[in-house]
């Protein structure tokens, strides 16, 4: 689990935007970790998050593109299902909104990356964190039920 630095970069919406940004970007040597883009009638919004991003700053600077920053939640998920919404039901017994999320194609170890726009990125990470060292704790002596013993 960490913190990233999350670019919404705000384009208008006609052919060879896109391939424009992401062509400057392949030239700047900046990996994208991960992306995800949306739509509206007046522009496109490419939410992104890169390797270095010190270097989108200088290559969106170039474009003369609007956009923000802000910080991220990214937390290793299994690519299996139910594994975000297990991550979103830990944030809602705490009462932490999540605005929006997605997830990238895989991460190391066949994992996936879930990115996560929360309104408190400090206590989501805290309240992920404890909840899994409880979890892994209670798993170790799991008892049955006398009544299912065989």
């Amino acid at each position: 689990m960490q913190i990233a630095r999350q670019f919404s970069i705000f384009m208008v919406n006609k052919p060879g935007v896109l391939a424009q940004v992401l062509g400057e970007f392949a030239k700047s040597k900046n990996n994208i970790v991960a992306i995800t883009m949306m739509d509206s009638i007046e522009h496109g919004v490419m939410r992104v998050i890169f390797s270095v991003p010190e270097k989108a700053k200088k290559v969106l600077a170039k474009l003369n593109m609007p956009y923000n920053e802000t910080d991220v939640l990214c937390v290793s998920l299994d690519n299996k299902s139910g594994a975000l919404a297990a991550v979103a039901e830990k944030l809602t017994r705490s009462h932490i909104n999540i605005s929006y999320a997605y997830c990238t194609a895989g991460a190391k170890g066949g994992k996936t990356t879930g990115v996560l726009k929360v309104a408190n990125v400090d206590k989501a990470i805290k309240v992920l964190s404890q909840v899994g060292k409880k979890t892994s704790k209670s798993n170790r002596g799991v008892k049955r039920n006398i009544n299912t013993r065989k």
